[in-house]
């Protein structure tokens, strides 16, 4: 608040030139018209017919706050990347989000939570760009702009239709791991803080030596697990519909900062090659008991952002953004996402969304990468601005090089084999339920199924008694069938 005995400062235009009045337009004689020469009347409209941005296609609402993320155990066999390294602490943007809903939808409805972390490291960003459920409902990029389409509202009647959303799953029996994960109590977190984090994807780890070893990220709270009911949820929401949204800022604000436990699970590529199932398959987990968690880390949140849409809408993750010592796995949807994300980035916000704060590396960024639209720097005058050239310009260094990746099999659309197993991982879930768990489960699927066609019904039913004939029965008796 300022000084009441402090003079403000002059309002200007965008161009800097002092204000006399904002709050009455200019018009000929005291009833009108406008006069064509207030501009400041139409500055003002202007910008504020141009102060939104797209909203994300998913994850449209979210939050999110600064941090550090600290290394408190040693992984340095495992990978070379300094982030990682014992002892070091990196500053850090995190953002929680819906997956499904619009900027204005509750926080406290049923969906996939995103859980996305901007490091900013010595050697550039590293975006690790996850959820909190550690599995995906399709392991195909292909699939991915359907079900956006189905997880959407209908194109003529405009509202969410579950008649889409479980056709499509019915006909995608990879999704079975991720429906009883969401339709389960962890399916509906009371806030961001009291939710596990995912990386979901394998991502390679490249150590001093040049060997890779698989690995898949974990943040687990320390804030403890806590969910709701449908019915708590729908008390919730009726009272406040930015319920996660205010618990994080506000526990911040307050000093009781949220954290998370960073660990790992590592593979090495002869386990790899002899795992009964595809550890690249986003659908899949890997078992705990094969694969131990592997302390790494904390990651701390500390910072409330100063600016919503400077510092939450405006930015951008990706998870093509790593750094030396983390690489790509062959997981498919892994790989169409780096194509994918990079490219909604830059029609959301713009060509040169990476160099607006929020998103600028704390480390130095030499590119040859020009002009265009939001162009934020003046480059230096320089006659390198092309590769290869003769004149002192940024070279890549080969010394960063990965390990090769073995490939082998014929190029191929589908594999008959790849679905094989869709259930099993959901039917050990299913049987770790004790009985209140499993009659919360049945009473979900069933009250979101409601009033879907009978044959979609009856097709998910049919892949819900090959995860446990108890699911399928418990679901069809709900819904009468």
């Amino acid at each position: 608040m300022t000084h009441p005995h402090s003079r403000p400062p002059t309002l200007t235009t965008a161009g800097g030139a002092p204000v006399a009045d904002s709050q009455h337009s200019i018009t000929a004689g005291p009833r009108g018209p406008i006069l064509r020469q207030d501009y400041q009347m139409s500055e003002k409209l202007a910008y504020l017919a141009r102060e939104r941005i797209p909203e994300r296609v998913l994850h449209a609402k979210g939050a999110a706050a600064f941090g550090t993320l600290r290394i408190t155990g040693d992984i340095s066999r495992h990978t070379r990347a300094r982030v990682l390294q014992p002892g070091q602490c990196t500053p850090v943007l995190v953002r929680f989000s819906g997956l499904t809903g619009e900027q204005g939808c509750a926080d406290a409805e049923r969906d996939l939570r995103g859980f996305a972390i901007k490091a900013y490291t010595e050697e550039g960003n590293w975006d690790l760009v996850g959820s909190h459920l550690p599995v995906a409902c399709i392991r195909d990029p292909q699939k991915f702009p359907d079900l956006v389409r189905a997880l959407k509202r209908h194109p003529v009647r405009h509202v969410r239709s579950p008649t889409a959303i479980w056709d499509f799953w019915s006909l995608s029996p990879e999704s079975l791991h991720q429906i009883v994960m969401l339709f389960s109590d962890r399916g509906l977190p009371a806030g961001f803080r009291h939710m596990h984090g995912y990386g979901a994807h394998a991502f390679g780890l490249v150590n001093a030596a040049g060997e890779r070893v698989w690995a898949k990220f974990h943040l687990r709270t320390q804030q403890g697990i806590r969910c709701l009911t449908n019915a708590e949820a729908r008390e919730l929401i009726a009272d406040d519909r930015e319920s996660a949204q205010r618990d994080l800022f506000d526990a911040i604000e307050r000093g009781e900062l949220p954290r998370w436990s960073l660990q790992i699970q590592v593979m090495d590529e002869a386990q790899a090659a002899q795992l009964s199932f595809n550890p690249f398959d986003a659908t899949k987990v890997w078992p705990q008991r094969e694969f131990p968690l592997v302390e790494v880390g904390v990651l701390e949140l500390d910072t409330n952002p100063d600016n919503y849409f400077a510092q939450v809408e405006q930015a951008t993750f990706n998870p093509a953004n790593i750094v030396p010592g983390i690489c790509f796995s062959p997981d498919k949807l892994l790989q169409g996402r780096l194509l994918a994300y990079a490219d909604a980035q830059r029609y959301r916000v713009g060509t040169h969304h990476e160099a607006l704060p929020v998103n600028r590396p704390k480390s130095p960024v030499h590119t040859y990468h020009a002009d265009g639209a939001m162009r934020l720097d003046v480059p230096a005058r320089t006659d390198a601005y092309y590769e290869p050239n003769s004149f002192g310009g940024p070279r890549p260094d080969r010394t960063l090089v990965e390990p090769p990746l073995p490939l082998d099999g014929d190029a191929m659309r589908f594999d008959d084999r790849q679905g094989l197993g869709d259930h099993a991982q959901a039917a050990v879930l299913y049987r770790r339920m004790d009985d209140g768990h499993r009659h919360r489960l049945h009473e979900n699927i069933a009250r979101s199924m409601a009033g879907v066609p009978e044959a979609i019904q009856r097709r998910q039913i049919a892949h819900f008694r090959l995860v446990d004939h108890a699911l399928g029965e418990g679901v069809a008796d709900r819904l009468g069938l």
